[in-house]
């Protein structure tokens, strides 16, 4: 077996190199070929079945360069279908290869599947992971890096050493009964602990030279939890935020949400020891908490004293910190020319969308939704009915761009927009509970957060010149988040809960960036190696 997988790994790298001659020629190439299988697992010391890549759990780092093409092929040696998606990697003009069942048909079991994704103009710290099912809780997640090209300047030194830290929440039960759970309407219990880079309480160490400096490129990979990092008697400066460099401010702690990813550096500046680091849960009860530790090369001796404290329940604390995450206005990104020369903040918006999820009972099972609507997938990827001009699989305006008040109800819910307008979302939470959305394709701008109910008026209070620019955003307990978005990226593109199981259970929609053009400017062509199931099914990409 193992002969065959290699066989066609080899066979598909050289073809989609051949086919794939729309990427830019002169931008590097990386190839990545993976295995897909399940495998035991004991992060919490109780036996599970996990989702390895290439037997690793988590998967193994992509490192990447602004504008490298990756050619990522991925075997599925599982016993169902399997799709990964790149949480943060725009796929411009090519939402095909975003691997969300909204996009893209699942890799059969037994089967490959080669993507061809190109890290245009981006940089930063982001991830990848399974984004069917409920596979997300058996693993199958790692992290993404691209670097800024050789001659764009970084606004700190090379550190002496980089670091992919994968935070999250985590159960012991396997990902098949937590789907069960789910599916027969019944809600999740409170997770079992919480996970550093796969490896449960003093599993994971990171190893450091006194007086150097370090980056800790921290993503919240986990399935519902805010996570609160911290390192004692260490402090972190703040250098980049899911692809943007930041104003480069200090903290004691960081609050991770789920979904985001965050890059602090850390100096190795104490006497030589070991030290705890504490990620903890933030806005629950009880409070879970887990350990690792920063290891010195030259220390003296373990980890001791008490665990450094974080915050727990404080909303406010959140809130405020939050706030003081704003753009490096003089700091390139990955061109040249300073962040802060696209004045985001003296441009009309065209359209305001309001978004507010709700929890209900829906055929006596319990299910969430945006705006009412409780999203269903169809048997058909909505972005190849939206090529093949299949009727019957969705409608453009299922979803409203404000809340309906009405009781929720069961739709493939699209919403519709236009190329190249500007346009202004506003994230409403009346929960009592802290929500983390997340949008593929895009960066937005953060301009504003709050509590209480959004109006007009509160526009008084954007932040308009420095807001940071990400792809994840919190939305706090009875608060609101407001994002400005240049919508230049055409294609059907998934926007969600991070919460997985409010995901799973309809807290999602698809944004439909549209166009008339079909120029290549505005968008690539269906990839020739694209799997077609569905209604799709027995249809032609582009000839060979």
């Amino acid at each position: 077996m193992a002969l065959n997988i290699t066989a066609v790994f080899a066979m598909f790298s050289c073809l989609t190199v051949s086919l794939f001659a729309i990427t830019a020629a002169e931008d590097p190439y990386r190839f990545f070929n993976w295995n897909v299988t399940y495998g035991d697992i004991y992060p919490l010391g109780v036996r599970q079945q996990g989702i390895l890549i290439d037997g690793q759990f988590p998967g193994p780092d992509i490192h990447s360069v602004t504008n490298d093409n990756l050619i990522i092929n991925v075997f599925n040696s599982l016993d169902e279908p399997f799709l990964l998606s790149w949480n943060g990697i725009q796929q411009r003009r090519n939402s095909y290869e975003d691997g969300v069942f909204g996009t893209t048909c699942p890799i059969p079991p037994g089967k490959n599947f080669t993507y061809i994704l190109q890290v245009k103009d981006q940089i930063g710290s982001f991830y990848y992971f399974p984004s069917l099912s409920f596979h997300k809780a058996a693993g199958g997640f790692g992290g993404i890096r691209i670097l800024s090209r050789p001659r764009i300047p970084v606004p700190f030194p090379d550190p002496a050493g980089d670091y992919t830290v994968l935070i999250g929440d985590w159960y012991t039960s396997n990902h098949t009964d937590l789907k069960a759970q789910l599916d027969s309407g019944r809600r999740l219990p409170f997770p079992d602990g919480i996970l550093i880079n796969g490896r449960g309480p003093s599993g994971a160490s990171f190893n450091v030279e006194q007086g150097k400096t370090y980056r800790l490129r921290i993503s919240n990979v986990g399935l519902q939890n805010s996570l609160n990092f911290r390192i004692q008697n260490h402090k972190m400066t703040l250098v980049e935020v899911e692809g943007t460099h930041t104003l480069q401010t200090t903290y004691s702690s960081l609050d991770v949400h789920v979904g985001q990813s965050y890059s602090v550096l850390v100096t190795a500046d104490q006497p030589a020891q070991d030290y705890y680091i504490v990620v903890s849960s933030r806005f629950t009860s009880p409070v879970l908490t887990t350990t690792g530790t920063l290891r010195y090369s030259n220390s003296a001796g373990p980890v001791s004293g008490p665990l450094p404290g974080g915050p727990t329940v404080q909303i406010d604390w959140s809130l405020n910190q939050a706030r003081s995450v704003r753009t490096n206005l003089t700091a390139s990104g990955p061109r040249p020319n300073p962040q802060g020369s696209y004045h985001y903040g003296l441009i009309n918006t065209t359209r305001t969308i309001i978004l507010a999820s709700s929890p209900g009972i829906v055929n006596g099972k319990q299910r969430y939704a945006i705006n009412s609507v409780s999203y269903i997938a169809p048997d058909t990827p909505l972005k190849l009915a939206d090529y093949f001009k299949i009727d019957g699989v969705f409608r453009a305006g299922s979803i409203q761009d404000r809340p309906t008040g009405g009781g929720i109800y069961l739709d493939t819910s699209v919403l519709q927009t236009d190329y190249r307008t500007f346009v202004e979302i506003v994230f409403q939470n009346d929960e009592d509970i802290i929500q983390s959305y997340h949008l593929d394709g895009y960066s937005f701008f953060v301009v504003g957060l709050d509590g209480g109910q959004w109006t007009p008026a509160s526009r008084n209070n954007y932040n308009l010149r420095d807001a940071v620019s990400r792809c994840t955003t919190q939305v706090y307990p009875k608060s609101w988040t407001a994002i400005y978005i240049a919508l230049d990226n055409v294609g059907m593109w998934n926007l969600r809960s991070e919460f997985w199981a409010r995901q799973y259970l309809g807290q999602q929609f698809y944004l439909r960036v549209y166009t008339t053009s079909t120029s290549l400017r505005d968008e690539y062509p269906i990839p020739k190696n694209a799997l077609l199931c569905g209604k799709a099914s027995g249809r032609h990409t582009r000839p060979l």
